[in-house]
């Protein structure tokens, strides 16, 4: 799984009809910190994360073990949002403290 903060979100209104129901969001790659890289994937959203939130997400055939992407075919899945990353033993992010 990979670290990720959500920056906006893909609309396609053509689209394979498997793909029909979910939705699409534009994922910038980020250190635990929550400092941005320069890595972007489009990731199907299975938790109801909205822009600007830190997210957990998947890539490979782990994005196809939600029940909500299962047997789709999507590369790439949000399956968390974060609420805080520990690193030695400090906070190197809290959603509520909005690093």
């Amino acid at each position: 799984m990979f670290i990720g903060r959500v920056v906006g979100t893909v609309v396609a209104t053509r689209k394979e009809s498997s793909l029909d129901g979910l939705t699409f969001l534009l994922v910038q790659r980020t250190a635990p910190n929550g400092e941005l890289s320069e890595h972007f994937v489009v990731a199907a959203d299975a938790v109801g994360a909205g822009a600007g939130d830190l997210v957990l997400y998947a890539a490979g055939s782990s994005a196809r073990q939600t029940a909500v992407t299962k047997d789709r075919p999507v590369d790439t899945t949000v399956m968390a949002i974060v609420d805080l990353v520990e690193e030695e033993d400090d906070f190197a992010y809290r959603k509520d403290s909005e690093n």
